[in-house]
């Protein structure tokens, strides 16, 4: 049976905790067994102690954290052989800021949210993209995250800042749903998903389901 990790931890503004148990469900859903643990550190640090290469799926729910340069070294190494790495918001591309390998992996991280919680519009530019097939554009309301982001990404979905919060971001199109490849891994993100509340949107759910589960090459 196919085998997910999902560790959650960091900044508890994100819900790391709510957000990791809701989806374990989403995963189990599709059939995976999911393991949820705490991220800890030093010695006990998770990626350290983990066995990764027997996981199908690997999901960070982590922000404003670090990494050991030994667990980032086993993480990556475990992506690049063809564990699949998921996630969402701060959670994934917000996790470890002071680690550049580990930022080469996810494809981009988190700069800026100009408004904090804003309304603002998610435009699918892949429509025909298993994890986006059926979506079309919508309204959120939530942070609108402003990335440093890897050109080698395959972008799903964009927004476009208004530039009422921070003028010199008018007109700018960015990201917000991406897959790429890291070595054999896959690797997906979504930036939607600042606290636990937001999964009841059902498009925002849909794809971190669907993108997770093509993660896990399933």
């Amino acid at each position: 049976m196919r085998q997910a990790l999902i560790v959650w931890g960091g900044w508890p503004g994100h819900q790391p905790e709510h957000c990791a148990t809701t989806v374990a469900a989403m995963l189990e859903s599709e059939g995976f067994t999911v393991e949820v643990d705490a991220y800890g550190d030093g010695s006990n640090n998770v990626f350290e102690r983990t066995d990764l290469s027997r996981l199908a799926l690997i999901v960070p729910v982590i922000t404003q954290s670090t990494i050991s340069k030994d667990a980032v070294t086993k993480l990556t190494g475990a992506v690049q052989g063809g564990v699949g790495l998921a996630g969402f918001h701060g959670g994934l591309c917000d996790a470890f800021r002071d680690s550049v390998a580990y930022q080469f992996m996810t494809g981009g991280q988190w700069v800026a949210h100009p408004g904090n919680v804003i309304d603002y519009r998610v435009n699918i530019t892949q429509p025909e993209d298993p994890v986006m097939h059926g979506l079309s554009d919508f309204d959120y309301r939530s942070e609108q995250y402003y990335m440093h982001v890897d050109p080698a990404n395959q972008v799903l979905a964009t927004t476009t800042f208004s530039g009422e919060h921070a003028s010199w971001t008018k007109g700018v199109t960015m990201p917000v749903v991406w897959k790429r490849q890291h070595g054999v891994g896959r690797v997906f993100y979504s930036a939607l998903g600042h606290v636990a509340s937001e999964f009841d949107h059902p498009q925002m759910r849909a794809i971190l389901q669907r993108g997770m589960v093509w993660a896990a090459r399933c």
